[in-house]
């Protein structure tokens, strides 16, 4: 049985060697990466990741990860189209901790300081502020007009210190004039071109 085995086994490999070959290959890259995800990783603040994915608790801290997200990773972003964070904006403190456990019975009871913090615990921004103008513009116009006001100066300054105002002395018209006497003499495209136009010099 065994050789029954191995026989078709060795003929299919003599007709098809590239299939052995691209498996083999393939077995060797994928033990490779295998090693390159094993390889332990150091960060700079002294923690070390054990695999080739980098652990987002390392990016999070101690903040708590409350939901899904916007894309399914634990960030904290603020969006106005979809105001729901995967993660807290601030790590649990004893303050908060004691504001959560107070959160949970009547609201009444809390102060508007107390929801103050409870908000500020869980997001960073309110839909007011994430609408504000930023001003933005500003630096935006100005970094504008210092950049055509350069391009005026640079333009002034060549204009100024490197054109010359005076034209050639072939610009003169007695040089044009001198200029078509000659290409009339030298008879330059006389079939369609200037010299046809005006009456071969004897």
């Amino acid at each position: 049985i065994q050789k029954a085995l191995v026989l078709p086994s060795v003929i299919f490999s003599r007709r098809f060697p590239c299939v052995f070959l691209r498996k083999s290959r393939m077995a060797g890259l994928l033990k490779n990466t295998r090693q390159l995800v094993a390889l332990p990783k150091r960060f700079a603040h002294g923690g070390v990741l054990h695999s080739g994915v980098e652990n987002p608790a390392v990016k999070i801290g101690a903040r708590e990860v409350v939901g899904f997200g916007y894309n399914g990773y634990p960030t904290y972003v603020d969006r106005a189209d979809f105001p729901l964070p995967a993660v807290r904006w601030r790590p649990e403190t004893p303050d908060i901790k004691d504001l959560r456990q107070k959160e949970k019975g009547d609201w009444k009871s809390l102060t508007l300081a107390e929801k103050k913090a409870l908000y500020r615990a869980s997001f960073c921004q309110t839909f007011a502020e994430m609408d504000a103008p930023t001003g933005e513009w500003k630096s935006i116009v100005g970094g504008s007009l210092i950049l055509m006001s350069s391009a005026v100066w640079l333009y002034m300054f060549f204009r100024l210190f490197a054109y010359n105002p005076e034209l050639p002395p072939t610009f003169s018209p007695e040089a044009q004039k001198a200029q078509l006497e000659r290409m009339i003499e030298l008879q330059m495209n006389p079939i369609e071109g200037l010299a046809s136009k005006y009456p071969r010099p004897e």
